[in-house]
């Protein structure tokens, strides 16, 4: 209840004391502070006085009984507005607007801020971080200044008041800085601050996520890593599909954190759920726990009241049925009072609630909407809550973030999905700034760079964040040691786990035990954690309870080996659970133990290679019946357990078996294997379903249509077995697998491929005995990916890598095939980000060069310089029938350079300038080639600023060349009338 305003005397004033002081003193720290915020507006408090109110450490009852006596001196006027103030703060959850006589230009900009304090505050509270740094960057506060007002003590309206604080006593121009910029700023819903337990719980909150998320041991529990020092940010972008993407010329947007709340492309805006989707090990963790940071320090995401981070693999650990009540308070954070209260508020307010779910793929139930539980606090299974929570059943209008590798997802959670985003690791320069975080010793760093320049299958893995942890962390066996240069998965695995093992080693017998000798030595740890692994996988178990780890065998000295670390977030009731440091490590030490167990014969390995389950049919049907084992398991057994573990975390554990069976590795695993002829009869079951698979992956692909070439479109299975082929790094194999593939096309469109899998697909394509076009659209292939590619290219005849990420990097390559490949007949390089620097390098090969008959090079930046070189390269081509430039930022001079190229070239039949800058300029240029051209027969100009002018010019040009056919003007300059006009002069102008 607010206090009446007939109060305006003294004596009446006095006698209400009691009264206001229970309403200071009810609310928190925030509410009084908001009571001063308009006492200093309205000019009822002095500086003096605000600065003795808003001391650090002082009780709040002090401080409000100090309010009291400064406002009663003040005489009946300040007692009045003392009690219109309270009456403010508590109705303080309405929009403060800005008076519509702002002048963000004011003579006097401190008394401006002061003036309207209120309503400053509301707009810079959730934007404090974005202001603090350009003020910093122009010299208006310093470093230390900054890092004061964001000490995590303080709210976000707390860090914005001091930086209001700061800016009355600085005379530098800081006050007018933040006059200009405050009306710029949005403006949020400030939390409301009449419930006192709502504000102590989310403070307990702030504080709680604060305390997980400010180390990062995402990966290594052995040293804690500040996440503000090692952060660096990963490609995000919005996945887009085929039919979905828009125009070919629409690239997928690179998102940052921020824009995960955004409404840009949204799938369906009636969801709440926004799906980040990646890799094994491609940093969706520690993406979450970054977002958790920023909230719980006030420095972003603060239209959020309240944000509960859960993980997946420890909610499938939870039994019994429970409420959402109970989800939210026991499962993550417990309102230390008001209870009921709090999660009524929740419920009134669902828009301010984030709930994040990380690892998806993870949990053990798949998803379904056939359960439908609308109660908040009726009681039901955990996977049924989950479920329901991601349709909007429950907690409708709150925003809910769910992580997955892509192979959990399927086409009936996307119907719940708001928005749905593809997380794609390190970009080339996130790999340095990486490194160079990790390293600050003066060379270490560069030093690392180096060495991934010279070793492309090294740098192609440190694309996932963890192969870059690895890298790092096993700097001095790769540095210093000459640890060599490890090419596959397996090798970078191996390569860590020696790291440990040697850390765990006592230090005069570290240079007795590397080789060989150090994994027999603790063969029967390695062994232990592998048999934990494989049952985890078998039970979709990835925290283990003591009792399980007891039963593994698994003891402190396993533990102390650093490969399994405490669980972030410990499921109530259990003791200090234990996790391996990531999926992909649990994957290892299975593959291990199938390896080297006893328990494991040989002949189980036909079962790790099939992945036999219900919901992999395509996968299931790669191999021969031969290869999967009847039903019928002993429970328990390592057969079952493979029957059970979920066919991605399968498929990674297959992949590491041939990896370890590699010939490369069989001295090593020859110390440590009783028998030797189990150790061949391994070898021998693996390439024997391997090879047996492809084929049969091949044999499968339907006939060709007649007069057209055979294609095949790869699925992800085809993928894994190639990178599974690639760890076993055997040649012969691999020219056995493609010896009967007979396809003129070879299409692998948004199947994830990076810079690994084009290594494994180079290893195995290199061998075909025909020509075939590659195309590899729509993934994350990269500079680094098109070098791995280079042995596989010899056999191409067309190349197509639209939405790539490319650079100028890569042009080099594509040069030399061009020179090289005299059989060449396409490539198709758009949407990438190749300059004029790399036309140029790229034209050096269309000289060179006689056989390509298309190039697609839309959506670049080559601009009038690079359009320049590649004209001039073309001008003599004998085969070139198809061009493509669209959106190339092409101007005139482009354009005259083209139009050159079309008087000399004799074979050119559609040229695509589509979305460029030519203007009539341009066009009047292009219609002086156009006159001595009789081979081009489409020109495409759309979106180019063409007015009456340049069609004029077109139109006398059509006049004297009969091979046209069509001309494309849609979206130009032209009125309604001059669209009529111009069809009717000439039927080819296409409007």
């Amino acid at each position: 209840m607010g206090v009446g305003r007939e109060m305006c005397t003294q004596e009446a004033f006095q006698a209400q004391r009691s009264e206001l002081l229970g309403l200071l003193v009810s609310g928190s720290l925030e509410g009084f502070e908001s009571v001063l915020d308009w006492l200093l507006s309205w000019g009822v408090l002095s500086w003096e006085d605000y600065e003795g109110l808003s001391l650090l450490g002082q009780p709040l009852s002090r401080s409000a009984r100090h309010l009291l006596d400064t406002v009663w001196s003040k005489g009946a006027w300040g007692c009045e507005r003392l009690i219109a103030a309270v009456n403010e703060a508590q109705a303080d959850s309405q929009v403060l607007e800005l008076p519509s006589c702002w002048n963000p230009h004011s003579s006097h900009p401190a008394r401006d801020l002061q003036s309207h304090r209120p309503a400053v505050i509301r707009r810079l509270y959730s934007r404090v971080e974005g202001v603090l740094e350009q003020a910093r960057q122009q010299g208006f506060i310093s470093r230390y200044e900054c890092d004061e007002i964001r000490l995590p003590i303080f709210t976000a309206s707390q860090r914005a008041r001091r930086l209001l604080d700061l800016a009355t006593v600085k005379a530098n121009g800081l006050a007018a800085f933040l006059l200009q910029h405050v009306q710029e700023l949005p403006v949020l819903l400030a939390p409301p601050f009449e419930d006192a337990a709502c504000k102590k719980f989310t403070s307990k909150l702030r504080s709680t996520l604060s305390a997980q998320s400010r180390f990062l041991s995402t990966y290594d529990g052995s040293e804690n890593l500040c996440l503000e020092e090692i952060y660096t940010e990963n490609v995000l972008e919005i996945r887009t599909e085929v039919g979905l993407a828009g125009s070919p010329q629409k690239s997928p947007a690179i998102l940052g954190l921020e824009d995960l709340f955004s409404t840009r492309g949204q799938l369906n805006a009636d969801a709440d759920t926004v799906l980040v989707m990646g890799e094994a090990g491609s940093g969706k963790s520690t993406l979450l726990q970054r977002l958790h940071l920023l909230w719980a320090t006030g420095r972003d995401f603060q239209e959020f009241l309240f944000v509960f981070p859960f993980s997946c693999r420890q909610l499938q650990c939870v039994a019994g049925p429970l409420s959402m009540q109970t989800l939210l308070f026991q499962h993550c954070c417990w309102p230390d009072l008001g209870q009921q209260d709090v999660f009524q508020f929740l419920l009134d307010h669902p828009d301010r609630v984030l709930l994040t779910f990380d690892g998806f793929d993870e949990f053990r139930f798949r998803f379904s909407d056939q359960e439908r539980h609308c109660s908040p606090t009726d009681p039901t299974s955990v996977q049924n809550l989950l479920f329901n929570l991601l349709q909007g059943n429950l907690l409708k209008n709150a925003c809910k973030v769910l992580t997955s590798r892509p192979a959990a997802v399927s086409s009936l959670l996307r119907k719940y999905v708001r928005l749905e985003l593809q997380l794609k690791g390190f970009s080339e320069e996130g790999i340095k700034v990486y490194l160079r975080k990790c390293h600050r010793q003066p060379g270490v760093a560069e030093r690392l760079i180096g060495l991934l320049r010279a070793t492309s299958a090294l740098h192609g893995l440190c694309h996932l964040p963890v192969f870059s942890w690895m890298v790092s962390k096993c700097h001095q066996e790769l540095l210093l040691q000459g640890g060599g240069s490890p090419k596959t998965t397996t090798d970078m695995y191996l390569l860590i786990l020696q790291h440990f093992l040697l850390h765990a080693c006592q230090p005069d017998l570290v240079a007795h035990s590397v080789g060989p000798c150090l994994l027999k030595a603790r063969l029967a740890t390695l062994l232990h954690l592998g048999r934990l692994a494989l049952w985890g996988l078998g039970h979709c178990c990835y925290v283990f309870s003591a009792g399980q780890l007891q039963a593994a065998h698994v003891d402190a000295e396993d533990i102390a080996l650093g490969f399994l670390v405490r669980a972030r977030r410990v499921v109530p009731g259990s003791l200090a659970p234990l996790e391996f440091l990531h999926i992909t490590f649990q994957c290892f030490f299975a593959a291990f133990y199938l390896v080297l167990s006893t328990d494991a014969p040989p002949s189980l390995l036909r079962q790790v290679f099939s992945c036999r389950r219900p919901g992999s049919p395509l996968v299931a049907r790669l191999l021969p019946a031969l290869c999967v084992p009847g039903p019928g398991h002993r429970e328990g057994s390592v057969a079952a357990l493979l029957q059970e573990a979920e066919p991605h975390n399968l498929q990674i554990t297959a992949a590491f078996v041939a990896g370890l069976l590699a010939q490369e590795h069989q001295g090593l695993l020859a110390e440590c294997q009783a028998s030797e002829k189990a150790l061949l009869r391994r070898q021998a079951c693996a390439r024997w379903c391997l090879a047996r698979s492809l084929q049969r992956h091949f044999h499968s692909i339907p006939p060709a249509v007649p007069g057209e070439a055979k294609s095949m479109h790869a699925m992800p299975g085809f993928l894994w077995l190639i990178r599974s082929l690639y760890e076993l790094q055997e040649e012969r194999l691999a020219r056995e697998a493609v010896r009967g593939l007979d396809v003129g096309h070879l299409k692998l469109t948004f199947c994830g491929v990076g810079p690994v899998e084009c290594a494994a697909l180079a290893f195995v394509l290199r061998h075909l005995r025909r020509p075939v076009a590659l195309q590899l659209d729509h993934n994350s292939v990269g500079d680094i990916g098109v070098e791995q590619l280079l042995p596989c290219l010899r056999v191409c005849k067309a190349l197509y890598l639209f939405n790539n990420k490319l650079t100028d990097g890569c042009t080099h390559a594509m040069a030399r095939l061009l020179t090289c490949r005299q059989n060449f007949l396409s490539l198709r390089l758009g949407n990438n980000n190749i300059t004029a620097a790399g036309a140029e390098v790229l034209a050096g090969g269309l000289r060179a060069n006689a056989s390509l008959q298309f190039l697609g090079f839309w959506g670049n930046k080559v601009g009038d310089k690079g359009a320049q070189a590649l004209a001039e390269a073309l001008g003599d081509h004998t085969n070139l029938k198809w061009l493509s430039l669209v959106g190339n930022n092409i101007g005139s001079v482009g354009a005259q350079a083209l139009a050159v190229m079309l008087e000399k070239n004799a074979v050119l039949e559609e040229l695509c300038l589509e979305e460029n800058h030519l203007q009539d300029e341009g066009v009047c240029s292009l219609t002086d080639g156009l006159q001595r051209n009789a081979s081009l027969k489409i020109l495409k100009l759309s979106n180019n600023g063409i007015t009456d002018l340049g069609a004029e010019a077109l139109l006398q040009a059509l006049e004297r060349n009969n091979t046209i056919q069509e001309v494309w003007l849609r979206g130009n300059s032209f009125s309604p009338e001059e669209m009529e006009k111009l069809s009717h002069r000439d039927a080819r102008l296409l409007l």
